[in-house]
């Protein structure tokens, strides 16, 4: 069995910084790609930021230059700093990997969420 953790949310003041991480555990055999999503109230979940293993990382127009993700391979975790934050990064933050694992043909795995607030 496959599990996706999140960590590091929070409350914050604009322009101030979050590192989220996310850890997959279990039956791994590989990780394929890791990535972050998000949902506001309201509105839909959106992608941040991603990577394909052994390929190039993606970020959503609205975080480039603010967030970077970063990962552990031995660890099969993930990292996504975020600095200069705003109310509009407001939202859960998700977890997601592709992951290939003993067992199971199972492929999409998703995190529970983590809250990020940013607000005066």
């Amino acid at each position: 069995q496959v599990q996706l953790v999140e960590s590091g949310g929070g409350s914050v003041q604009p322009g101030g910084s979050l590192r989220l991480s996310c850890a997959a555990s279990g039956s791994i055999v590989s990780v394929n790609a890791m990535g972050w999503f998000r949902q506001a109230p309201g509105k839909q979940r959106e992608s941040v930021a991603g990577f394909i293993s052994g390929g190039s990382t993606n970020y959503a127009d609205s975080v480039k230059g603010r967030f970077t993700l970063f990962r552990d391979i031995a660890k099969n975790a993930m990292y996504l700093q975020m600095n200069s934050l705003k109310p509009e990064d407001t939202a859960v933050y998700f977890c997601n990997a592709h992951i290939t694992a003993r067992g199971t043909s199972r492929y999409d795995y998703w995190g529970q969420g983590t809250q990020v607030t940013v607000s005066s």
